[in-house]
């Protein structure tokens, strides 16, 4: 057995081991024995990882010895190819020039206007502009301005400069080659960072196509967004469903005469039979009418037995029908 374990090849950094030099002594001439000669060799090496991964330096814990895997010997193939590194953005570029890290903050803060903790970012968050109810003058403030509105300005101005700088970046990360792949145009133009696709001219369909999509990834389908000079609305490929008016008008009486023409000559038309079966109508009506007399007779023949009445209600009737006259007279 240990003659045979020499031969192994194991690389215990990726708990795999191989066995190139089996051979069949003879060819199996079936499924079941080629299954089971592979099973009994797969076990000789599963034990040979076992048997190496114990003899490995280990340290005890609660949930039993631990063991440091070495490094891995064999190098196996990636799909893709290795990331080229993101190039650091100006703040990024800055925080290290000053020696400024970057440390966690919390989620939830103290908000003093409401005496409550509220998120930092997001609906309902804290110091939010909505929230104060006066904003004190100062001194630098232009007379007849509204404070209010100028937060509202300042906002935007925000905005404003942060997407520029975000533009700013990705213009970087384009000349290092670095273009987050959520950025590109993979599907219609551009490769995917690290292939080696060579780039073709975009037609005006694609560019469309990503602008339209572009424009629907907001939260209202581009319903309020901006358009831009020249832009067309997006195509509507699939069919408008059509309704019936809600004020009655002049076209609204043929519209519903032509609906229900067109069922009762669905119903009348040749293929009748297959939508009202008139055999299975009839023998249903005949059945409820049958149901309905013997209900009736019942009914009329009501004695003290019921199960008698149910043998022979007919009988009874006429049998005890005048001899109770008879005794109440």
């Amino acid at each position: 057995m240990e003659m045979v374990q020499e031969s192994y090849e194991l690389d215990v950094g990726n708990l795999m081991a191989s066995y190139p030099h089996h051979n069949f002594a003879s060819p199996p001439s079936s499924r079941e024995e080629l299954v089971k000669e592979c099973l009994q060799e797969g076990t000789k090496l599963v034990q040979a990882i076992a048997d190496a991964l114990f003899n490995l330096p280990s340290t005890e814990s609660p949930d039993g010895p631990l063991v440091q895997l070495p490094q891995p010997t064999t190098r196996l193939p990636r799909e893709k190819p290795l990331p080229k590194p993101k190039p650091p953005t100006k703040w990024e570029v800055f925080a290290k020039k000053k020696g400024i890290q970057k440390r966690k903050k919390d989620k939830v803060l103290f908000d003093d206007q409401t005496g409550s903790w509220k998120r930092r970012h997001g609906y309902d968050r804290v110091n939010d502009d909505k929230d104060v109810p006066i904003i004190e003058a100062k001194a630098t403030d232009e007379p007849g301005q509204d404070p209010f509105a100028k937060r509202q300005e300042d906002k935007k101005k925000r905005i404003e400069k942060q997407e520029k700088n975000r533009y700013s970046n990705l213009k970087e990360a384009v000349k290092a080659g670095a273009l987050p792949s959520h950025v590109q145009l993979a599907a219609t133009a551009l490769p995917i960072t690290g292939t080696q696709a060579a780039q073709r001219k975009i037609s005006k369909d694609e560019l469309g196509n990503v602008a339209g999509m572009a424009a629907h990834a907001t939260a209202s389908g581009g319903k309020f967004d901006k358009k831009l000079p020249g832009e067309k609305p997006p195509k509507h490929d699939k069919k408008y469903r059509k309704f019936l008016p809600v004020a009655e008008g002049s076209g609204m009486g043929s519209l519903e005469k032509q609906q229900t023409e067109k069922v009762l000559n669905k119903l009348m038309a040749k293929s009748s039979h297959e939508i009202l079966n008139v055999q299975k109508a009839v023998n249903m009506y005949n059945v409820k009418k049958e149901k309905k007399g013997r209900s009736q007779g019942g009914r009329s023949s009501s004695t003290d037995s019921k199960l008698k009445a149910r043998k022979s209600p007919y009988k009874k009737s006429s049998t005890k029908g005048p001899s109770k006259k008879g005794k109440s007279k």
